[in-house]
């Protein structure tokens, strides 16, 4: 592992940077600052090293591009929550609105922006765990959260997960946010990778908001049916209400079998293939719709439709939605939720 310094905070705390690799040719670096995944090397079908998240150099772009959440850990709640407010033990708890009238990843005032501690290094497994406290209160949710979030390189995998209990019954629903292009994350559009989602229902919006109607609807039929590969753009722009409210992929995907990979996503260019399996619920597929114009690593602009996003979690406002599976952390309960994302060449 390799630790270097990355800047600091407009409040003056000290950012690090993470870096391990394998024999393999993978390579991940982490930062302490939101818990983010800045870069993630891996080599293409010619044996070609590409960064296949998008990011920033500086700490600096981090902080003035926090709506766009790149590669961050988002807590308490990831997506939507109507209203900003929800009921919990006979209690109503207001949350900020950041998103018209509603709640996105838990408002400015999000994980994205924190500095974590580093809990445990270990070198041997490729392995980071940063840990967060959130006092009772904060964001507007109850009970002081422990929440740890750990990076892992294996031989050909990235693991993402999370252990997290509370003082008091809460909210619990993390993700992370990174943007992928197999490409490469200074290549271009992402609408020729090609994609399979093994989601056999997706959870509709109500209108350009992204609130759910409450309704699991079948993809049958439908531009959002992805079980079998078909490459991003081929619907995307179709005049099916759901796309036209989202400006492309942005919805929840209800995950058909948690014991199997969930989505196989290939570059079409590269010739990477990413597998992902979760043991969470539910998948946000977004592609990138609302990126325009913005500098990333490398002198990189990050363009529309430039990386897409598979964040795990349960469903959004599901803390509102009786027939959601809910994501209340029981009082010194502990949770465990883990992502993988395993890397391979495409045949």
């Amino acid at each position: 592992m390799n630790q270097e310094k990355f800047g600091v905070t407009k409040t003056g705390e000290a950012v690090f940077l993470y870096t391990f690799e394998n024999e393999n040719g993978l390579k991940m670096t982490v930062s302490n600052i939101g818990a983010v995944l800045t870069n993630l090397w891996v080599p293409d079908k010619e044996g070609t090293v590409r960064d296949v998240v998008l990011g920033f150099d500086t700490v600096e772009g981090y902080e003035a591009n926090d709506d766009l959440y790149l590669g961050s850990t988002i807590g308490r709640n990831a997506n939507r929550i109507a209203n900003a407010c929800f009921e919990l033990d006979g209690v109503v708890y207001q949350l900020a609105k950041n998103d018209g009238e509603n709640n996105l990843h838990s408002g400015k005032a999000g994980y994205q922006l924190r500095v974590w501690d580093v809990k445990t290094v270990d070198e041997i497994n490729n392995k980071i765990t940063f840990s967060l406290i959130s006092p009772d209160g904060d964001q507007g949710y109850p009970g002081e959260l422990t929440l740890d979030v750990s990076y892992q390189l294996t031989e050909n995998s990235i693991v993402i997960t999370y252990q997290g209990s509370s003082s008091k019954d809460t909210i619990l629903n993390p993700t992370n946010h990174s943007y992928f292009n197999l490409n490469g994350h200074n290549s271009g559009t992402i609408i020729n990778h090609r994609l399979q989602l093994q989601a056999s229902h997706f959870t509709p919006m109500k209108d350009s908001q992204a609130i759910p109607t409450g309704e699991i609807l079948s993809v049958e039929q439908t531009p959002m049916d992805f079980r079998v590969e078909k490459t991003i753009g081929e619907e995307i722009d179709q005049a099916y209400s759901q796309l036209v409210y989202a400006k492309g992929y942005d919805h929840n995907f209800v995950l058909d079998n948690l014991t199997k990979d969930f989505a196989r996503l290939t570059g079409d260019q590269s010739g990477i293939v990413m597998e992902a399996t979760t043991n969470l619920p539910g998948v946000q597929f977004y592609t990138g719709n609302f990126m325009s114009h913005t500098l990333g690593k490398e002198a990189a602009v990050y363009r529309f439709r430039e990386g897409l996003c598979l964040e795990t979690q349960y469903f959004p406002n599901a803390v509102n939605e009786s027939q959601f599976k809910t994501p209340l952390l029981k009082k010194e309960e502990v949770v465990n939720y883990q992502t993988r994302y395993t890397f391979k060449i495409d045949k």
